[in-house]
Order: C-alpha cells, then sequence, then structure tokens
C-alpha cells in the first residue's frame, strides 16, 4: 500500500473516530434530556389528576362537616398554590408538600364524621385519591429515574466536555423533603 494512502486513512481514521463518539455523546445527552422533560409531563398530568379530585372530596366532605371551614380553606388555598406552581421542581415539590399537609388535615376532619366515611361517593372519591397518589408516586419515580441517568452523563468524563460545552445543565430532582410527607395521605375506611 502506498504510504501516502496509508497516512491519508490513519488521518480520516483519527478524525473520524472522536468525531462520531461527540456526536453520539450529544445524542445520548439530547435523548436523556427529553427523557426527563417527558417524565416531568407524567408528573404534570398525575398532578393535575389530583388537582381535579380534590374539589369534589372537599364538597363532599363540607357536606358533613360544615364548620369545619378553616381546614377546607386551607386545602382550597393549597391547591390554588400548587395548580398555579410552574417553576422548578424543588419549588414543585414545595407546593406539593403543603397541599399534603393539607390533604391530611381533611383526612383527620373525616375520621370525626362515621357517615361521611360510610358514604359511597366519598369512598369512591378517596380511593381514587389513594390511586392519584400511586400514580404521583411511579411518575416521580420515573421521572427521578431520567435525571440520575442525564446527570451521570452530564457530570462524568469524558461526556462532560460535551455537556459542557453545549451548557447542558443538570436536572432537579423532584423531592418531597421529609419521610412522613412522603407517605400518600392515609384514609381511613
Amino acid at each position: 500500500m502506498d504510504p501516502r494512502v496509508a497516512a491519508t486513512i490513519a488521518i480520516a481514521v483519527a478524525i473520524l473516530i472522536p468525531l462520531v463518539w461527540f456526536v453520539a455523546t450529544y445524542n445520548t445527552l439530547v435523548r436523556l434530556r427529553n427523557y426527563c422533560r417527558e417524565s416531568w409531563a407524567g408528573i404534570d398530568t398525575e398532578l393535575k389528576r389530583r388537582y381535579d379530585l380534590i374539589p369534589n372530596l372537599v364538597q363532599t366532605v363540607k357536606g358533613y362537616a360544615s364548620h369545619e371551614r378553616e381546614v377546607f380553606e386551607r386545602v382550597t388555598e393549597a391547591r390554588s398554590r400548587a395548580v398555579a406552581s410552574m417553576g422548578s421542581p424543588a419549588a414543585q415539590a414545595a407546593d406539593e408538600n403543603i397541599l399534603i399537609g393539607a390533604l391530611r388535615s381533611l383526612m383527620a376532619v373525616v375520621e370525626n364524621y362515621p357517615d361521611l366515611k360510610a358514604n359511597q361517593n366519598f369512598l369512591a372519591l378517596q380511593g381514587e385519591l389513594v390511586n392519584t397518589e400511586d400514580r404521583i408516586q411511579a411518575a416521580r419515580r420515573f421521572y427521578n429515574a431520567n435525571v440520575r441517568d442525564y446527570n451521570t452523563r452530564v457530570e462524568v468524563i469524558p461526556s462532560n466536555i460535551v455537556a459542557a460545552l453545549f451548557t447542558f445543565p443538570k436536572q432537579e430532582f423532584f423531592e418531597i423533603e421529609s419521610a412522613c410527607e412522603r407517605a400518600a395521605p392515609k384514609v381511613a375506611i
């Protein structure tokens, strides 16, 4: 083989291998970022489902416990705040913590009304709320797993070079602060 051809091939390979790696790394980062966005949309969908259930739950409980106005106002205000929250996952989690606390207060009120606990409409809403909380937990786990994979790729060598070059920022996890708030609101039947 002609030495000039061999040198040309060697130079082409030396240029192509890093170029292929660079493009593959960039595409992987884009794909992982899109997985994070998609899984965040899943959380958002489940949160909206919960937000839609809450007014029905409050109205049902109101019919039995009309003098518990402060609890209803707290739930309504927390729901409004959570619905309006469009910030980072950390900001959304803070608003969700407040809503979960308000829902717990509402469920504590329910304990004082045996007729309400036996009401079929309330039981159906309660079941939907528990189901929705489970779906939110699953969506949160899926999102956080995607964020973990993306952040790992953004931080490890050598892909962090491509991430820094094209400003792929780290993503925030969607976490709830304390262990007691991580559980779905307890609903006693």
